[in-house]
């Protein structure tokens, strides 16, 4: 294992988090002093591209047992969101701040063209501390494994953002068997400091779960006294549709009924697991989707399907041995480990990236295909719209968190809202690690550690999103939600998290006061508000 050398930037934040002050600062903010013991491992797994019910433990006919075994010993939120895309989710998980705060409002940027410096430059500024530079400079070993997307050039890399080891793919999505060399824009991957290229046997998810389990392993073996923080972003489900034949062969056939019977079905176990209200309708069906009845080729849609779900069974298959080998190092009972995904379930289609060689099935390599918008629909039941767009669809996501030490009430649901900020904080809250002061902007998550011991936590007085001109606000039960340069619509989420009854007309005064927060904090965060409304 290589030894970390400390960048400038990891000194310069070791200096902004000194002194007293700042700590009892920090403490005060995040909550309070870690309790007495050894203090806890952190884990936290990031899916991408994943809908809200795509796991068997929130309805999903996919086979997840190593993930639903999280939820059985722990608990699961039904009211948590992200940031609509992967990468100002991954830019508010790692920092505690909404994405426009850490320079992520939009798109990674290029390395060699990279944006103007500000909300939307395209890598993470100098304005916020991830977790690994936070949890780092304050004892622990930190690892991470999987997909960065927030900084491509190697200055904006993780070990340069605080990470004690790392592997994984710098860049957004890939071929799961290889680097393409594509023409106009190179995806890199990368080991600690270099470029990594992949052999033969590749296979991007089992790759991500090898090394963590390796960091693991030689954490254990090297630095036992030491607590540890991994994150471990999966790059699945994302497309392009890849995965083992073995894998595929466990669904082949099963999505012959089509997507409409799967939404009643995934809609009828959400109610009956107790995830969501059967006062809210399904959503009806996208109106850019066909009815199954109607839709040519079947055999082809149901293998992408097939596909998709088995990109799934195979990172819970991973998450096994993560988790195994947590348990053969004796850390199980301290370690929160924290499982959800980056955005809803997305809508795209790939084929115009001309990409795919024909002939190639899909699944395998030198295909390149996407499961697109009638199964995305499915993914996201029983909500509307998709990753992009700051409706439920795109936002919503499966949090569980398991930590045998704290959670006591395991198997149990909570439907305390929560947001991808808290993060940040709630690892503050349980390691005691203070935060760093100005420059650093404040932390802008509340902790989720009271939601695990079973208590009522004090909420955000607001939660709030923009990209890409989509935005919205939710205050308490109300939701005010508009899409790029669309109308604002008002929703109780109370008796309507399906948006399907726009109450701005019947409550103006609402929609008005909610809009005004929206507006104000548009402009503390940064938000291009003439691209929006």
């Amino acid at each position: 294992m290589q030894v970390y050398k400390r960048t400038s930037r990891r000194q310069f934040l070791r200096r902004a988090g000194q002194g007293l002050a700042a700590a009892m600062l920090t403490r005060s903010v995040a909550g309070a002093e870690p309790a007495s013991g050894p203090r806890p491992n952190i884990v936290v797994i990031l899916a991408d591209d994943m809908g809200y019910s795509d796991l068997g433990c929130y309805g999903s006919e996919i086979q997840t047992p190593h993930i639903d075994g999280l939820a059985r010993d722990g608990v699961r939120f039904s009211q948590f969101y992200c940031a609509a895309r992967c990468c100002p989710s991954r830019a508010s998980l790692l920092t505690g701040l909404y994405p426009h705060q850490a320079g992520m409002g939009g798109m990674v940027s290029r390395p060699e063209k990279p944006g103007p410096k500000g909300p939307y430059q395209g890598y993470l500024n100098d304005r916020c501390a991830t977790i690994a530079e936070v949890l780092g400079r304050d004892g622990y070993r930190t690892y991470m494994s999987g997909k960065w997307h927030v900084g491509e050039a190697p200055e904006h890399w993780p070990r340069k953002r605080g990470f004690d080891r790392y592997f994984g793919l710098i860049s957004g999505a890939s071929s799961y068997w290889e680097i393409l060399k594509k023409p106009g824009r190179m995806r890199v991957m990368a080991l600690d400091d270099e470029r990594y290229t992949p052999g033969d046997g590749f296979y991007m998810t089992d790759a991500t779960t090898d090394f963590a389990v390796e960091c693991l392993r030689g954490h254990d073996e090297s630095h036992g006294g030491q607590p540890f923080f991994l994150y471990l972003p999966y790059t699945a489900p994302h497309w392009p549709l890849h995965a083992w034949p073995e894998d595929i062969a466990k669904y082949r056939g099963k999505y012959r009924g089509g997507w409409d019977a799967l939404r009643r079905q995934r809609y009828k176990r959400l109610v009956a697991l107790g995830l969501i209200d059967e006062k809210w309708p399904l959503s009806p069906r996208d109106s850019e989707v066909p009815p199954w009845d109607e839709a040519e080729n079947h055999e082809d849609w149901d293998l992408r399907m097939a596909v998709y779900a088995a990109m799934i069974d195979r990172m819970d298959q991973g998450i096994g041995r993560v988790l195994d080998t947590i348990r053969k190092m004796g850390a199980e009972d301290n370690t929160l480990v924290l499982f959800m995904s980056d955005n809803g379930g997305c809508h795209e289609s790939v084929e115009k990236r001309r990409l795919h060689t024909p002939g190639k099935a899909i699944g395998e390599r030198g295909s390149y295909v996407a499961y697109k918008r009638p199964w995305a629909n499915a993914s996201n039941t029983p909500f509307r719209l998709f990753k992009h767009w700051v409706h439920e669809g795109g936002i919503a996501t499966p949090l569980i968190a398991r930590w045998p030490n704290v959670i006591r009430e395991r198997g149990t649901i909570t439907h305390q809202p929560g947001h991808i900020v808290d993060i940040m904080a709630t690892c503050l809250d349980i390691t005691g690690a203070p935060y760093p002061s100005d420059p650093v902007l404040p932390c802008e998550g509340k902790s989720l550690l009271p939601v695990f011991r079973g208590e009522t936590r004090e909420p955000h007085d607001a939660l709030y999103w923009e990209h890409m001109g989509n935005r919205a606000i939710r205050k308490g039960k109300w939701k005010l939600v508009a899409v790029k340069r669309g109308e604002w619509e008002l929703y109780d989420l109370e008796a309507d998290r399906t948006e399907l009854n726009d109450l701005s007309g019947a409550h103006p005064e609402k929609a008005e006061e909610l809009f005004d927060l929206y507006d104000a904090w548009a402009k503390r965060t940064g938000v291009e508000r003439k691209k929006t409304y």
